[in-house]
């Protein structure tokens, strides 16, 4: 940039950074989108705003405009018309805001910059439902207060876009303590990230550095580790239940106002909001003279989409069902841990447990079994699967916790048809397999070895609590169909029609003056508000009791229940 030393941004510069902008974006989505802590899956931050902003800097490249207003609004428009997900829409509102200040300039000078900045910033923060600091809000914002300090400090552009990039990336280092949840998994903000890149591209092309060759990388070491922290740590939990996603369905409508045989209604922003805030979360509304775009998460997409075809023609319908999205991702993370598992080494002594659920069978691998024997209730493996595990192992030691004493016989069985050593630990229940890991010693001796595992056994009461499938009376109670019950250590001590108060009275029968650990495994038809309950109610049961709750996903009970 050399127009008057600096002190005159052209349609040419503008146009320069905007595309730059673009590349910076495309060549860094991918690392911006392992950067996404957030639980529900609502596309990928970086993929979004590369997107968005590749929209803005084709219009920009279209567009037949001779001035720096007639070029932004055009980018502005193309990101409105490619926005995706929450990102690329308030990425496509700092334009606008930055657009509609300068609408009138053939050029631009430092000061001018700097109002456009602020203008920017004010846009974005309207149209968020909520705004939270420790995002792309609080990069944007304070990167203008520096655009508007480096203008009154009288910086010609290259020095002014340097402090503005600077600053961003200083607010964008700041992410962390003001959002909890990214200091909790040492990570910054993804979409400030973005944000980050989309200014150190129009500084580089200020200062004349940029290289679309040689794309800048933000602190490839430093961001790595970030990344890798977060897959390795806060994603490892599967982070959140498809259930417990309140509103499921991304929901995204892009209507042409005024346009179309259902249009009814002019088109009034805060009308045309207030409708949508009542049905969803996650809102963004955003619009200009001829087209208004939504991002909504909500229970009922079709209601949204017939109130967009009150104002005007549907231009772009996209629905994403976030449920299945997410179970998707927790499909695939165990499928990837079930494959590495699978291509772990042997050790000399490997056990094999049997259980039913994934979460049971990521449990029992956290502790080091070698291989979880899909089985349970219902379900028990024969002898041959035993054989068939133990000898595709490889293993020369092998013990087996059956966790079922109707497994027994089966597992014992298998010790006389293979060449490996195998000792059978008695587990009844999948709570005592549990506590028997604690005794694995892989380097250790199979007697030896057993014999702690078998000690474990005694250090945990184990609690059931199912459903009857028929009318009964045992141990002199009368049992009908579809009755709870609660059992601790195999015997039904506790019968009745809630589920929740079931095993409220199970967990209560199974403590005494030692009892310091409560640990629930929750089914696979378990849910959350009656996890949360149950939580609370062991609180309530003594102040010095500690709960843990694990995923155990295991069919026809919806909790098992482990007191130590």
């Amino acid at each position: 940039m050399t127009t008057e030393e600096g002190k005159t941004l052209t349609p040419a510069d503008f146009g320069k950074m905007v595309n730059a902008a673009a590349a910076n974006l495309a060549a860094n989505a991918e690392k911006i989108n392992k950067l996404n802590v957030f639980p529900v899956p609502d596309g990928d931050t970086g993929t979004n705003m590369a997107m968005s902003m590749s929209s803005g800097a084709q219009y920009e490249r279209d567009s037949e405009g001779q001035t720096v207003g007639a070029l932004a609004k055009a980018t502005a428009k193309g990101l409105l018309m490619g926005a995706r997900g929450n990102s690329g829409v308030i990425l496509s509102q700092i334009f606008r805001g930055f657009a509609d200040d300068v609408v009138d300039r053939d050029s631009l000078t430092p000061r001018d910059f700097a109002n456009a900045m602020k203008a920017a910033a004010k846009v974005a923060y309207q149209s968020v439902m909520k705004p939270t600091e420790g995002t792309i809000l609080t990069v944007v914002r304070e990167a203008a207060q520096a655009a508007d300090d480096g203008a009154t400090a009288g910086l010609a552009f290259p020095a002014l876009l340097s402090s503005v990039a600077a600053a961003a990336q200083q607010a964008l280092n700041k992410t962390p303590e003001l959002l909890p949840v990214l200091k909790e998994v040492g990570v910054v903000d993804s979409g400030g990230q973005g944000l980050v890149l989309v200014l150190t591209a129009f500084a580089e092309v200020a200062a004349g550095t940029f290289n679309e060759e040689a794309i800048h990388t933000p602190d490839n070491a430093e961001l790595d580790q970030m990344v890798e922290k977060l897959h390795a740590g806060a994603q490892s939990d599967e982070s959140l239940s498809p259930e417990d996603i309140k509103y499921g369905y991304c929901t995204e409508v892009m209507v042409a106002i005024g346009q179309g045989t259902t249009y009814n209604r002019p088109f009034d922003y805060q009308e045309f909001y207030d409708y949508i805030a009542d049905r969803g979360d996650s809102l963004l509304v955003i619009n200009d003279e001829d087209v208004v775009k939504v991002h909504v998460h909500t229970e009922d997409p079709g209601a949204v989409i017939h109130w967009g075809t009150e104002y005007g023609s549907l231009i772009k319908v996209k629905v994403d069902n976030m449920r299945d999205q997410q179970q998707a991702v927790i499909d695939q993370q165990r499928a990837e841990e079930q494959q590495q598992a699978a291509n772990q080494p042997v050790p000399d002594l490997a056990v094999f447990a049997v259980a039913a659920g994934d979460g049971m069978a990521k449990l029992f691998s956290s502790l080091g079994v070698y291989q979880v024997i899909t089985g349970g209730q219902t379900m028990n493996p024969a002898t041959a699967d035993f054989v068939a595990a133990i000898q595709d192992s490889g293993a020369k030691q092998a013990i087996i916790l059956p966790n079922n004493s109707n497994i027994f016989l089966a597992a014992e069985q298998a010790q006389d048809l293979v060449d490996a050593d195998v000792q059978v630990v008695k587990s009844r229940t999948v709570q005592q397999g549990l506590a028997a890991m604690f005794g694995y010693d892989p380097s250790g001796d199979l007697a030896t070895v057993a014999a702690a595992m078998t000690e474990g056994l005694a250090t945990v009461k184990s609690g059931q609590v199912t459903q009857a499938v028929r009318d009964t009376t045992l141990d002199g109670r009368t049992i009908k169909q579809d009755d709870w019950l609660g059992m601790v250590d195999g015997r039904i001590e506790v019968v009745g029609q809630a589920l929740l108060q079931t095993a409220e009275k199970t967990i209560s029968k199974m403590l005494d003056d030692d009892s310091e650990i409560v640990t629930i495994y929750t089914g696979a038809d378990a849910q959350s508000k009656d996890v949360k309950a149950l939580q609370t109610a062991v609180s309530e049961l003594g102040a010095d009791l500690t709960c843990e709750v694990h995923e155990g996903d295991q069919p026809l009970y919806p909790f098992l229940l482990a007191v130590e």
